[in-house]
This record gives C-alpha cells, sequence and structure tokens, in this order.
C-alpha cells in the first residue's frame, strides 16, 4: 500500500508560479504511469500532465492548456512527484491530486487547493 501526499498549493496572482509535490510512502521507481489531475468547482476531473513508463510505452502528457506552462517531474530517490506550473491563470484554480498506477495497485492523494486570483 502506497500513500500519496500533495503539497505546494496556495493562493497565487495571474501569472505568478507555484510548484506542487506528491510525496509518496513508499517507492515509485516502478510505475506504470504517474499523473496529475485537477478538478475546478462544479466541473469534471481532468488530466493536467502524466509520465508514462518505459515499462509500457515511455511518453509524457500534457492538457493542451497547460502545454508550455507546466512541467511534470519525479525524484526517485525521493519517491517524489512534482508539478512546476508557471504563468498561472484564473483558469487553472482547482483542486489538484496525482495518481500513481503502480504494480501494486492505483494510488490517489486528497489534493491541493490551487487558487488563481488577484
Amino acid at each position: 500500500q502506497v500513500q500519496l501526499v500533495e503539497s505546494g498549493g496556495g493562493l497565487v496572482q495571474p501569472g505568478g508560479s507555484l510548484r506542487l509535490s506528491c510525496a509518496a510512502s513508499g517507492s515509485i521507481s516502478r510505475f506504470y504511469s504517474l499523473g496529475w489531475y485537477r478538478q475546478a468547482p462544479g466541473k469534471q476531473r481532468e488530466l493536467v500532465a502524466k509520465i508514462t513508463s518505459p515499462i509500457t510505452s515511455a511518453s509524457t502528457y500534457y492538457l493542451d492548456s497547460v502545454k508550455g506552462r507546466f512541467t511534470i517531474s519525479r525524484d526517485n530517490a525521493k519517491n517524489t512527484l512534482y508539478l512546476q506550473m508557471n504563468s498561472l491563470r484564473v483558469e487553472d484554480t482547482a483542486v489538484y491530486s496525482c495518481n500513481a498506477l503502480l504494480p501494486t495497485g492505483t494510488y490517489w492523494g486528497e489534493g491541493t487547493q490551487v487558487t488563481v486570483s488577484s
């Protein structure tokens, strides 16, 4: 069983930056996919960014609206997934959650609130 805990959310002005972290209680070095999702009030959850393992087909996905602004990365030594978010927009406001698809199962964090407002 792996627990995921997000951090790094908060209130930021439009154009600002935040870096979200997703700390795993166990190793995430062997994974099928690692991703960040978000859900805004009244909207469905959407996939923001995802890394797919070379075990299946190594690739990185970004939602069109965040391409060039967000970067997903991971640190195996720290068992941590990151989402660097730059040039934030009001429409990026949402609860951001991390997801890990591992050989042992699928895991979700509880989420961290990101609010972009002037």
